[in-house]
């Protein structure tokens, strides 16, 4: 059982991770698109490299939390995410920041974020009592509005420098590793006699065999794919390729677009949570990302920052329903044993493709520049909604969160 301080405790944490992951999204596009000016293929490359990890570690990441608690293995993530910031600041105060060490934080943040993501996922539904969708919103609104603080304290990094904002980043984090440790939840953990490595393999083939046999959480999957790699290509490499090709380019108008995008999913997680719920998830899903393709198509036509930036906001609140209707879904929809493991495998779906994204747009924008690239992801979201609302049946699916 929590302590009654156990829901605050958690939602500090989460808040810690999320403020800390606000500044880390425009500092790191800071530095690679004005500090460092790199290509359009390095910034896909640089932002691939930070999505990598997950790839790789973040089904590992859910079996460890599912063996071992998701209170460990996010102490052990976070507290690794924590000295990220302290390297690459020792890097810029020694002159010595190029492409290459970028890519060296972005895998190391990375690897964190693998393990971090699956053990905070599963340790959520344990506080839910049995109204999973309220607490994701509940959670979400926090999420959203704490990143806003973090884009507004990376807008000061023209200002302030890089080393005084990735050294304030390191603090949250660091705060956020205290709150996890002070945490109390009593967590039931797999135990199995094989051994550790046969164990990971056979939790990993147990979830994806869930995944796989469970219509909602397989079609929530395939479009966790399809939004990894048209909106979250788009929204890391393309949108700051837009701001640098058409506008200024400047640390502030990085963090503006982020600030946009973040009130944007505040304002649709703040309303869901004045409504209650949504009855019907899959629903509000599919209309939310189809809602979000057309308006990435929009941001090609803005003639104006201020244009942009509004379009953004209306994107964010599209987004912002898709992403918590999709982890409303699978939350309630995974077994509690394999919950790390189910929760898992949606990160994966989303990050993994999120990486192929980040390579195809930045080809994309060389190619067809911003503009162009945007109406192609734009095409690529449509396309995925038709074909998941005729191949599946999650338009009917009800949730339970009454």
């Amino acid at each position: 059982m929590f302590r009654p301080n156990g829901l605050n405790l958690y939602l500090l944490a989460n808040s810690t991770w999320f403020l800390a992951f606000g500044i880390q999204m425009v500092v790191f596009a800071w530095l690679i698109t004005i500090q460092l000016n790199e290509s359009p293929t390095r910034v896909g490359v640089a932002q691939m490299a930070l999505l990598l990890p997950s790839l790789i570690f973040i089904l590992v990441g859910g079996s460890l939390a599912d063996r071992y608690g998701g209170r460990l293995i996010a102490i052990i993530g976070q507290s690794a995410a924590a000295l990220g910031p302290i390297g690459l600041t020792l890097i810029i105060v020694s002159g010595h920041l190029s492409f290459q060490t970028v890519i060296l934080f972005a895998l190391w943040m990375g690897t964190a974020q693998a393990l971090v993501t699956p053990a905070r996922d599963g340790l959520l539904a344990k506080l839910a009592e049995g109204k999973v969708q309220k607490l994701v919103i509940k959670v979400s609104m926090i999420q959203f509005g704490i990143q806003i603080l973090g884009f507004m304290i990376a807008a000061k990094a023209d200002q302030l420098g890089a080393t005084t904002v990735l050294c304030t980043q390191s603090a949250i984090l660091t705060l956020g590793v205290i709150a996890f440790a002070a945490l109390q939840v009593d967590e039931s953990t797999s135990h199995s006699d094989a051994g550790f490595t046969r164990h990971i393999v056979d939790s990993i083939i147990e979830g994806f065999t869930t995944v796989r046999s469970t219509p909602a959480l397989l079609t929530v999957t395939l479009q966790n794919l399809a939004m990894g790699l048209f909106l979250m290509g788009s929204y890391i490499v393309t949108m700051p390729l837009l701001i640098r090709q058409n506008h200024e380019g400047t640390s502030s108008e990085l963090a503006w677009m982020n600030i946009a995008n973040a009130a944007g999913l505040f304002l649709s997680s703040m309303t869901l949570l004045k409504m209650g719920g949504v009855k019907r998830p899959g629903r509000a899903l599919l209309l939310s990302l189809a809602a979000a393709g057309l308006l990435l198509g929009c941001a090609a036509f803005a003639r104006s920052f201020a244009e942009l930036i509004f379009v953004v906001f209306l994107w964010g609140a599209g987004g912002g329903l898709v992403m918590i209707m999709s982890r409303s879904i699978m939350q309630e929809q995974a077994p509690a044993e394999q919950r790390g493991r189910i929760m898992a495998f949606f990160s994966l779906s989303f990050m993994g493709a999120g990486l192929v994204g980040s390579l195809l747009n930045g080809y994309l924008v060389e190619i067809f520049r911003a503009e162009g690239a945007l109406l192609f992801a734009a095409s690529g979201i449509i396309l995925a909604v038709v074909l998941i609302r005729v191949t599946s049946s999650i338009w009917h699916l009800e949730s339970h969160w009454s």
